[in-house]
C-alpha cells in the first residue's frame, strides 16, 4: 500500500536580504494582504527575519536568508506515516535532504527535493 500525500498549509519563500523588504511591501502595500512580522526566537535556523501572509488556505512565509542570492520556494507535504512515505520515496530515488534546514525538535518528517531541486518538507500532519 502506498502512503498518501497531500499539500500542507505552509509555503516558504526564502529571500535574499536585498529583496526581503520590497517583497514584504509587495504583499502588504501593493496587494493589500495582512503581513505579520514573525521574527523571533522560533524562526528556522539560518532565517534572519520572517513574515507570514495568509494566502488563501495556506500561509506564505517570507523568510530572509542573508546568504541567498536569489529567491527559492519551499513547499510542505503532509503524510499519515512518515516512515512509510520515506521508504516509498526512496523506492523512487527520492532520499531525505535533512541537511537543508534543521527541523524543530520532535517534528516527524524529512526534507526532500523534487527533480528540479524545490525543497519539500514531508511531515506528519499535527
Amino acid at each position: 500500500m502506498n502512503p498518501r500525500f497531500r499539500g500542507g498549509q505552509n509555503i516558504a519563500m526564502k529571500l535574499p536580504k536585498a529583496q526581503f523588504e520590497q517583497t514584504v511591501a509587495f504583499y502588504r502595500d501593493v496587494l493589500g494582504m495582512d503581513v505579520v512580522d514573525e521574527s523571533g526566537a522560533d524562526i528556522a535556523a539560518g532565517v534572519q527575519q520572517s513574515a507570514s501572509v495568509r494566502f488563501g488556505p495556506v500561509t506564505l512565509w517570507l523568510d530572509r536568508v542573508d546568504n541567498y542570492t536569489s529567491a527559492e520556494l519551499w513547499l510542505e507535504l503532509f503524510t499519515d506515516d512518515v516512515e512509510q512515505a520515506t521508504d516509498h520515496l526512496a523506492g523512487h530515488g527520492v532520499f531525505p535532504r535533512d541537511e537543508l534546514e534543521p527541523l524543530p525538535p520532535g517534528m516527524a518528517g524529512h526534507w526532500i527535493t523534487n527533480p528540479v531541486g524545490v525543497p519539500h518538507l514531508v511531515r506528519r500532519a499535527d
